[in-house]
């Protein structure tokens, strides 16, 4: 017997014999994998906020969401060619984070609207950088079922640095690899109402 109603089973007799019968993937692409960027400019240690627009992406009427299969952060100083001991001029940390609510300021790793993010230490004295309290790139996949499927409008980016020299900037740009997919309307539905849970 084969699940799924009528319209499964007209499907799978229309196959060969010999081919297995599947369930569709959750997921169908409309676009190859493309990158969307934006640049965040902290000039002081206040949490600094930025979106990407996810308008002419998602599409609630068609199910078209945006899959995400990664996110990478880049730091470089006041200029592309300045260097972070001149942008932080002592030891440093400098935190960002994608979220697809707008949570106001940084959050805990366990808020479900997190996205992705990133931690950047500097050491002044030794001119060191290293990530290890938050590794990134943030890597999802590049399945069909694979990634994190977002259906909300934006994108929210929010970033804090502990320290940053007089006169200088610490610009850090987010760098998203997507496509853009259909979902089935149960697959649609189910992310729809875990973002709104999110959001409690």
């Amino acid at each position: 017997m084969v699940s799924g109603g009528a319209g499964q089973l007209i499907h799978a007799l229309k196959q060969p014999p010999d081919t297995p019968i599947r369930d569709d993937t959750m997921a169908t692409k409309k676009t190859s994998m493309f990158t969307l960027t934006e640049r965040l400019t902290m000039s002081s240690t206040a949490e600094t906020f930025a979106t990407i627009d996810l308008g002419s992406y998602v599409d609630v009427g068609d199910r078209q969401a945006l899959q995400i299969h990664s996110v990478d952060f880049i730091f470089q100083g006041t200029a592309a060619g300045t260097s972070l001991n001149t942008t932080f001029g002592a030891d440093a940390s400098a935190f960002v984070q994608v979220t697809d609510l707008n949570r106001g300021g940084l959050v805990f790793a366990n808020d479900r609207a997190l996205v992705a993010s990133g931690n950047l230490h500097f050491g002044a004295g030794d001119n060191i950088v290293s990530n290890e309290s938050d590794i990134y790139p943030d890597n999802y996949g590049k399945g069909s079922d694979d990634g994190r499927f977002v259906v909300n409008d934006q994108l929210y980016i929010t970033g804090k640095t502990g320290i940053v020299a007089s006169s200088q900037a610490l610009n850090v740009t987010v760098r998203v690899n997507a496509s853009i997919v259909t979902l089935g309307a149960k697959d649609f539905m189910a992310i729809a109402i875990q973002s709104t849970a999110a959001d409690n």
